[in-house]
């Protein structure tokens, strides 16, 4: 990546920091081998992951931004990609949002919090332990705090240069450690980000070829479900994929309510990375 690309990460870097106050038809499990993921097993309370990110081929920066929704669907919380912030066409959950702030109401405006969509960075990388994996996706949510994984990799960029250089580039060490929410549930967060000495990106060249020609995108892992599936968790209903109909079916969900106008608030367990405190990602 050229002097233009490390232009670009800086740039992006400075004006969100300044300005803030899909798929291919793989299967499943190709799918779950796209991501990388920095989360810690039960059993582990410290580790370490080794990632490097692929260079661009446009001299762009790597880090994607993206707008998702955090909600629970059916007592599981997910990801979802908002249509509106994306693509500027309809979003059924920034309706909700929308018409819950226009009230006025503390109650509402509260309410209003979990229909929030928040931007998340996506980045294109290898995972030096999962090599045989090829390319995969890192997501992970900007922090207003400027406390998050981008803003623990943006001074080694400043020290160190282009990071994604594929003949001079260095290898990010993420060390991982538990904490626990104020209600004692166990997370995952990055501590630190360290980088390791300048090396090749692959010592051999066909497939350090084949990895930055890997013409794979972030869209093609990460789903975008359709406009029908928002309205129906706006709806507080449970949409549920029909596999005979080939087709998502609803109905009503006991685990997830949604009431308009402040009446009542939906009863619901803490999100951990709620107030964007916490740098852990599900991968759906």
């Amino acid at each position: 990546m050229s002097n233009s690309s490390l232009d670009a990460v800086l740039a992006q870097y400075e004006k969100n920091t300044t300005s803030m106050g899909g798929g291919t038809g793989m299967s499943q499990d190709e799918r779950m081998k796209k991501y990388f993921t920095t989360i810690l097993q039960k059993n582990e309370k410290t580790g370490q992951r080794r990632v490097r990110i692929l260079p661009t081929s446009d001299g762009s920066s790597p880090f994607k931004e993206v707008w998702y929704h955090e909600l629970q669907v059916n007592g599981q919380w997910m990801k979802l990609y908002d249509p509106g912030k994306n693509d500027g066409e309809r979003s059924p959950l920034n309706e909700v949002y929308e018409e819950l702030i226009s009230t006025g109401k503390a109650s509402d405006k509260e309410l209003a919090r979990q229909y929030r969509s928040r931007k998340f960075y996506i980045v294109k990388v290898i995972d030096r332990d999962r090599e045989e994996d090829g390319v995969k996706f890192w997501r992970f949510k900007d922090n207003y705090k400027q406390e998050g994984i981008l803003d623990k990799i943006i001074p080694i960029w400043r020290q160190k240069g282009d990071v994604t250089d594929a003949e001079k580039g260095r290898d990010l060490i993420v060390e991982l450690t538990k904490a626990k929410t104020p209600a004692g549930k166990e997370y995952t967060i990055t501590q630190t980000i360290m980088y390791d000495d300048p090396t090749p990106l692959h010592d051999d060249s066909s497939i350090m070829k084949e990895w930055m020609e890997d013409e794979l995108t972030w869209a093609d892992v990460y789903s975008k479900k359709p406009v029908e599936y928002l309205e129906a968790v706006a709806r507080g209903e449970t949409p549920v994929w029909d596999s005979e109909a080939k087709k998502y079916v609803y109905g009503d969900s006991e685990t997830f309510e949604m009431t308009m106008g402040g009446t009542k608030s939906p009863e619901k367990s803490q999100d951990p990375q709620d107030n964007m405190e916490v740098d852990e990602d599900l991968p759906f």
